[in-house]
């Protein structure tokens, strides 16, 4: 082997060792999804045999206990109340994050380090450490068990971190751009519309999908602040663990089918995700 070729040769090594390592980490990432997928098409009495059986028949059953054939318990109310505090939510905060991105980047404020911080020290706090000041806020304005109460608190949980990741992918818009825009006589609200959101687009759909993935997710406020008319779908599948027992296709199948729009909105999303995490991640 000449000198010239070894190199390559060790590079194509590295390189497929690294494959394999990748593709390892992404099967321990999908198998418990795919587990609870399997589990969720067994019956009651398959899906506890331990050690389980693979080659047990599939059905239907823990979903059609999910969709309430069997317990007369809707489970569309509590998406509808997830999908509107998630897409609400995050219409809100990217419309309050990506002017005040705009004010910390490309047309830096007075002192907006100290903002940037300021936001930040703001997820320092445990949620748990502001659930009773919230709790008794909302009880005297007549807001528990009030689906807007939750697109608002969604909305002033996620802004800060939709602030940073804002801040970091409008940082990478050329200036020179900008400035050309001035001179053609372009206003800001025209630079906002025809640069700053087109050039970003990417970054705003990573920060969207976040902010949307952590209003979904989200069930310690649901708990406490919701009761029967805006229980979000994260609450709504704690119900299925009952003091009769934990059934597990039961349950199987309702975390799949709350995850769905999750799944699907990463999907749909994952160029545009991929770009946009890139773009805040190159200086």
């Amino acid at each position: 082997m000449s000198a010239v070729a070894a190199p390559e040769v060790r590079r194509r090594r590295s390189a497929s060792l690294w494959g394999l390592v990748a593709w390892a980490a992404a099967l321990l990432f999908v198998l418990p999804i795919a587990w609870m997928v399997l589990t969720s098409l067994h019956s009651e009495t398959d899906a506890a045999t331990n050690p389980p059986s693979l080659g047990a028949g599939l059905t239907l059953d823990g979903y059609r206990e999910f969709f309430g054939a069997a317990t007369g318990a809707s489970p569309w109310p509590a998406l509808a109340n997830s999908a509107t505090a998630s897409v609400v939510s995050t219409l809100l905060v990217l419309a309050l994050a990506i002017p005040a991105a705009y004010a910390l980047s490309i047309r830096p404020v007075r002192k907006w380090s100290d903002a940037l911080f300021f936001f930040l020290s703001t997820k320092m706090l445990p949620a748990v450490a502001g659930l009773l000041p919230v709790y008794l806020v909302a009880q005297n304005l007549g807001l528990l068990d009030n689906v807007w109460l939750m697109v608002l608190l969604y909305t002033s949980m996620n802004l800060p971190i939709a602030v940073w990741m804002m801040r970091s992918f409008l940082a990478e818009i050329p200036v020179a751009i900008l400035e050309a825009a001035a001179i053609d006589g372009a206003g800001l609200p025209a630079v906002f519309r025809r640069i700053i959101i087109p050039v970003s687009a990417p970054g705003i759909a990573a920060t969207s999908l976040i902010c949307f993935i952590f209003s979904w997710n989200e069930m310690l406020f649901a708990r406490v602040l919701t009761g029967v008319r805006s229980v979000t779908a994260p609450v709504f599948l704690t119900s299925f663990v009952t003091s009769q027992g934990l059934f597990l296709a039961k349950v199987c199948a309702a975390a799949v089918v709350v995850s769905l729009p999750v799944l699907v909105a990463g999907f749909a999303a994952q160029d545009r995700l991929v770009q946009g995490l890139s773009l805040g991640a190159v200086k």
